[in-house]
């Protein structure tokens, strides 16, 4: 008589799977990913697709390489979500070469280098995205100007790398703007991209629709509440009393709510369920400290944007959090301090 061994916890649930659930992810990035295309041309998608391609195919050789069952694993869309998740944080005039070097980098050293999915203590695509800022500065910082997207013909230029005479390309973004010319009245009138209807022009748009996303994953039930509220409360709790203070050298809550990778930040990347906090608390906590990193780094550190330092740091600190904030087992009353065993 055969007896099945599988561990708990057991569900007859129709899509109760990892796949399932990090399709959910994917078609909640879709309006972001529409947003982008839209303001900043189809190098968005050309470096997605690419992106997906490089992540499946590097994927699948490790798990060849590994023994494992090559269909199965990449059934999980995992590999997907790291690519998706590096392609739109990145320039959209990346040449692929960019592309490849830091999917490649998050799928072996992130991910398989440490077992595989479930094992990662840090969030793949963002390794992939540090390695890339740190590495290949000049080639991170190419944005083109918000609504001067470049047709299909100049983003598959830019793609392989022959930047020629295509102008546009060192459009700096809100949060960098902001960033050198923080505390002078004169520059920061200006520069159009720091006014627009809500935060920096263009990238507000793009967070709105990361918005949208992440609210649609809460509505599905793919991620809680608690990061995201713990991250835009951090953002919130640093960017409003020094605003009070000084409003031309600390940008206002909002400009720092919906410029750079907030929402995105907040709802897909502090919100991987391997290597984020898990206790209830522990998530608050946990998305609060990334919140007021995020603020700290884009004031006073050197790099206009900083959700995946912070995002880093804090999967470094999750272990701690979740030990510290584990509710009691119930039925038990907590441990009193300096109680005698």
């Amino acid at each position: 008589m055969a007896l099945i061994t599988v561990s708990s916890p057991h569900t007859t649930r129709k899509g109760n799977h990892t796949g399932a659930f990090m399709r959910q992810v994917l078609y909640a990035t879709l309006p972001g990913i529409a947003v982008l295309t839209w303001l900043f041309g189809y190098g968005t998608l050309i470096n997605l697709s690419f992106a997906v391609i490089v992540a499946l195919l590097t994927e699948a050789l490790v798990l060849k390489i590994r023994g494992r069952d090559i269909r199965f694993y990449l059934s999980d869309y995992s590999a997907v979500i790291t690519a998706v998740l590096l392609a739109i944080a990145i320039p959209p005039t990346s040449p692929w070469w960019l592309t490849l070097v830091g999917v490649t980098f998050a799928i072996v050293i992130a991910k398989q280098l440490y077992g595989g999915l479930g094992m990662n203590p840090f969030n793949p695509a963002m390794v992939g995205y540090v390695l890339l800022l740190i590495s290949f500065p000049a080639e991170m910082t190419r944005w083109v100007a918000p609504n001067e997207a470049h047709s299909f013909s100049t983003s598959l230029q830019l793609f392989f790398g022959h930047i020629g005479d295509v102008d546009a390309l060192t459009g700096a973004t809100p949060l960098d703007t902001w960033r050198t010319w923080a505390g002078n009245a004169e520059q920061l009138a200006s520069h159009p991209i720091l006014h627009g209807n809500v935060a920096g022009m263009g990238w507000e748009w793009v967070n709105l629709a990361f918005l949208l996303g992440g609210l649609y994953l809460i509505a599905r039930g793919i991620i809680t509440w608690h990061i995201p509220a713990g991250v835009l409360a951090g953002v919130l709790a640093m960017a409003l009393p020094f605003w009070l203070i000084d409003d031309i050298r600390y940008g206002d809550p909002l400009f720092h709510l919906f410029s750079g990778a907030t929402m995105l930040g907040a709802f897909f990347i502090a919100t991987d369920p391997v290597s984020a906090a898990t206790s209830r608390n522990g998530r608050l906590i946990f998305g609060f400290l990334i919140g007021v990193l995020v603020w700290v780094i884009r004031t006073f550190g050197g790099y206009p944007d900083a959700m995946a330092f912070a995002v880093l740091l804090l999967n470094l600190s999750a272990p701690t959090i979740d030990y510290y904030t584990q509710p009691r087992t119930y039925g038990h009353k907590a441990a009193k301090r300096g109680a005698r065993k």
